[in-house]
């Protein structure tokens, strides 16, 4: 299915690895100009080169950090003089790495996670909105997380977060539409991402291997999918790519489960 990327512009934020990595080559598939945005320009410049392999005619890699606003002004600052002052997608993948129980958190903890998770979202949507606002048509996706409808003791920072995500997604899909800006939220549930995996290799479970991991997620926290397995990076990207997409031309407002099936709560 075409998309209609070709000549859209696009950053994908925390688009150097996993799934906002998986999300970005979906655009570049579709001929998209992407550009994404981390902190370590080593792993964006090899991220970059594959995009441009697969299409991306402009991918380019940019550092930033989103918890600086400043930092991120002046990323899409830049992107607005190298697009004519336009961008047609902005996909925020970035989140907090908070764990720990209530009990064990600190305030500071506490604090970092919502920068990380919640005020680095909030910086790149507000720098992003005059751009999306000249664009012909303009998408925003947000990534919350499953854990936000099944706890897991361990998360509880990183799920309030990702909570305040989902509800200041919301309030922008009704702040923006009459500009007809689409904004939606992903939500996935267990994905063999590097840190679900590095810590299933903690408990002596091979990371790589989803049918393990998924057992162990269930021994451990008692929430398994109806899939048998975990699920991958690359089964992410292509729901972000629709919703991000002219394609999606009335869906705004929603929170798009991706977990291989859950009690739909």
């Amino acid at each position: 299915m075409d998309l209609g990327f070709a000549d859209a512009t696009a950053v994908v934020v925390g688009g150097g690895r996993g799934m906002g990595l998986a999300a970005a080559r979906c655009l570049a598939d579709d001929g998209a100009k992407v550009a994404i945005v981390g902190r370590t320009q080593r792993v964006l410049d090899e991220a970059a080169a594959d995009l441009a392999r697969r299409g991306s005619p402009d991918a380019l890699g940019l550092v930033a950090d989103t918890g600086d606003a400043d930092a991120v002004q002046g990323v899409f600052d830049q992107l607005g003089e190298r697009w004519n002052g336009e961008l047609n997608v902005l996909i925020n993948a970035v989140g907090p790495s908070t764990q720990g129980t209530f009990e064990q958190l600190s305030d500071d903890q506490w604090r970092q996670a919502f920068d990380d998770g919640v005020m680095g979202m909030v910086h790149c949507v507000r720098s992003a909105l005059p751009l999306l606002r000249q664009a012909q048509w303009a998408r925003i996706v947000n990534f919350s997380a499953h854990s936000t409808q099944r706890q897991t003791i361990i998360l509880p920072a990183y799920t309030a977060a990702k909570a305040a995500v989902t509800s200041i997604s919301k309030n922008l899909s009704l702040l923006l539409a009459p500009d007809e800006i689409m904004v939606n939220v992903v939500s996935p549930g267990s994905i063999a991402s590097e840190a679900l995996r590095g810590w299933a290799e903690s408990v002596g479970v091979d990371g790589s291997d989803p049918y393990a991991l998924m057992a162990a997620i269930d021994k451990h926290f008692g929430h398994p999918a109806h899939l048998p397995r975990a699920g991958l990076p690359d089964e992410i990207g292509p729901v972000v790519a629709f919703l991000a997409s002219k394609r999606n031309s009335y869906m705004t407002g929603a929170n798009v489960n991706v977990d291989g099936g859950s009690d739909f709560t």
